[in-house]
């Protein structure tokens, strides 16, 4: 591992706090140091208050924060006596401790300082640094892993035996050093958990860091456990997982956990060499690489080869014997659903209630697999009792984080796919959607639609709606990206050029019948298996007004989005067996869209005797219509406000006299 400190870098930081926030950022860029919001960090200065006089404190990383992204505003500011008094006492509970700690601050508007900051405190040096390098937890995972640390580090380190963290760490940390000279430390390995350096400043301690590491690299080396031998391949290797598959598996894991959830499939060759190892069910199992990440992935995967039902069934009914094991009378059990799923010859799928958190659970499934075949080789992989686990899992500074939490957007954990979403209402539908908490996929045939999100969760893909195969690509490729489909917006579609029907030509004819009429049949008829294992499962169709109200010279169009019409309504028959809502909305005189333009718009308005202002509000509400109007109608209907409608047709114009 490379120290990646610059000078100019460093010297560009203006306050000591830039400075701490700057090296901070550089542990984060190392994955195999600091992985999602784990680690922290800390300095201590001395400051002046209100009244003149000098007071020593801390600036230790606030609760939240993330040290990949962390600024000066994310460190918590506290006064150093109280902290260092707060590791005398016997005992503090962990309201205590939060409630001291906050009470110590010299700024209340600042975040909540991390559990570890009475830890930081009594840590006689200015710059504290604290990871879960990989290479050091994989070392001490092993039988007999406490003398591997120290036959790495002899005793140039601190070896702390695992205690939970917060108040019980830092006590047993204070009781470990009351006799030892800090001067000939270089750092502490906290057993099962991660690595401290402190040094003078920011580089002695973050490279301090760097070596540490390093040599647990080195060690694994010389144990001829290179890191290369199981490499975390980069994702556009993925070999896809079957979508219907993969949608089975998130449908038994989303009734599991009691909604709609995001399944990311990792099928890359070192995922799936883990999935095939032979005793993968095994080494799988024995728990997570840090305590940590109990909370992101639960203290085991579900392993399986598929037989999703039973297998999540299977997996939940073990998780509640787990938590009647050690629970006591104050915990309330969190859902059973699995987080990680190793699929047996497969690869691994990451469950969250987002993209993110789903991805989240990817990586560190990455590092765990990675670290746990390195402990193999050193003698076999070991992780903490279930007991420990159990007591990090239902933490009650975690359980309290999960409350502040809030309630998530209403679609969040479903997935959306949206036709014709370049511009215009499709456009505005995919961004609401997404606003509303879904995954969405838009499509058009459009090139630019693959850069017009730019989203994890909200990307575009070229795809034209008249061609069976790449909408049956599409709808695939959006449950292989997100693990299932729960809505489907069928937009795509043309408005062609006023012809009366004398006049009409066949092309002209038969490329609205493609577009506005079987192009829409293509994704009912790719989207329907997948639908009917999604959650609360919709289709929303835009047809037009001119279906109850045509006009003359919009034969084709009219025809077309007729027989839309007319699809929607049979779609809604047939699919309501299966929970599948079909409803249609029927927008009018949408000037947001391509198929309006300042000239078209004039002309229409002097056609009627109107200015362009009296065209745009003509109707009974006076209103000028948007996209947006539409996108908000559309979010409403696939939600749980419209869990009781199907076959209805609803008009989006203000009003029309024609229709009314």
């Amino acid at each position: 591992m490379n120290s990646l400190w610059r000078d100019d870098q460093a010297a560009a930081a203006s306050s000591l706090l830039e400075l701490r926030a700057y090296t901070s950022r550089l542990l984060s860029h190392e994955p195999a140091l600091v992985l999602h919001g784990g680690g922290n960090t800390s300095v201590k200065t001395t400051v002046q208050n209100l009244f003149g006089e000098s007071e020593s404190v801390i600036y230790v990383k606030g609760s939240g924060w993330d040290l990949a992204t962390i600024e000066p505003a994310g460190f918590a500011p506290v006064r150093l006596e109280p902290l260092r008094r707060l590791a005398e006492l016997a005992t503090l509970s962990d309201t205590d401790m939060v409630t001291a700690q906050r009470a110590a601050m010299i700024d209340p508007m600042a975040p909540t300082p991390s559990v570890e900051a009475i830890l930081h405190a009594i840590i006689p040096y200015d710059w504290v640094d604290h990871t879960h390098a990989d290479a050091v937890v994989a070392v001490s995972n092993t039988a007999g892993g406490e003398a591997r640390i120290r036959e790495v580090y002899c005793h140039s380190v601190l070896v702390v035996p695992y205690v939970m963290p917060g108040f019980v760490l830092a006590r047993t940390v204070r009781e470990m050093t009351r006799d030892i000279d800090w001067s000939t430390l270089e750092g502490m390995v906290l057993l099962n958990h991660g690595v401290f350096s402190f040094g003078p400043d920011a580089r002695s301690s973050y490279e301090r860091m760097i070596e540490l590491v390093t040599r647990a690299e080195e060690y694994l080396v010389a144990q001829s456990v290179t890191p290369e031998c199981n490499p975390v391949v980069e994702a556009e290797e993925c070999e896809a997982a079957s979508p219907l598959e993969l949608a089975a598996l998130r449908q038994a894991v989303g009734r599991a956990r009691g909604g709609p959830v995001i399944a990311r499939f990792d099928g890359t060759p070192a995922a799936r060499h883990f999935a095939s190892l032979p005793d993968v069910d095994s080494i799988a199992t024995r728990g997570p690489l840090t305590p940590d990440h109990v909370i992101r992935t639960k203290p085991a995967p579900c392993v399986s080869a598929g037989g999703w039902e039973s297998s999540i069934d299977a997996y939940t009914a073990a998780y509640d014997a787990y938590f009647h094991r050690h629970a006591r009378p104050e915990h309330v059990m969190l859902d059973p659903a699995p987080r990680w799923i190793v699929w047996r010859g497969r690869g691994s799928v990451g469950i969250g209630s987002t993209v993110k958190s789903a991805d989240i659970v990817i990586d560190i499934a990455q590092h765990t697999t990675r670290a746990i075949q390195w402990a193999e080789r050193l003698g076999g992989w070991t992780a903490l009792p279930e007991r420990d686990l159990f007591e990090m899992e239902y933490w009650s500074l975690e359980q309290a984080k999960l409350k502040k939490a809030g309630a998530a957007p209403p679609l969040t954990g479903k997935v959306a796919l949206v036709t014709g979403a370049a511009s215009g209402i499709g456009r505005a539908t995919a961004e609401a959607l997404h606003a509303a908490g879904a995954a969405v996929v838009g499509t058009d045939i459009k090139p630019d639609i693959a850069t017009t999100f730019g989203s994890a969760d909200l990307l575009g893909l070229v795809a034209d709606a008249t061609d069976r195969h790449a909408v049956e690509w599409s709808v695939a490729e959006t449950v292989s990206r997100f693990g299932g489909l729960d809505i489907v917006v069928a937009n795509a579609g043309i408005f062609p050029a006023s012809r009366r029907l004398e006049d009409l030509d066949e092309e002209t004819w038969r490329a609205s019948l493609d577009l506005n009429l079987s192009g829409h049949l293509y994704v009912l008829r790719a989207a329907i298996p997948f639908l009917k294992q999604g959650f609360d499962p919709s289709v929303v169709i835009i047809a037009s007004k001119n279906v109850p109200a045509p006009g003359p010279g919009a034969g084709a169009y009219s025809v077309a989005k007729a027989g839309l019409t007319q699809l929607g309504r049979i779609a809604a028959l047939e699919l309501g067996r299966y929970g599948i809502r079909v409803n249609l909305v029927h927008p009018h005189a949408v000037f947001d869209t391509g198929a309006w333009n300042p000239d078209v718009i004039a002309a229409r308005a002097r056609h009627y005797g109107m200015t362009p202002d009296e065209y745009r509000t003509n109707n009974l509400l006076g209103i000028e219509l948007t996209s947006a109007d539409v996108a908000r109608t559309i979010v409403a209907l696939v939600g749980p406000a419209f869990r009781g409608t199907t076959g209805a047709q609803i008009p989006i114009d203000g009003g029309s006299d024609r229709v009314v």
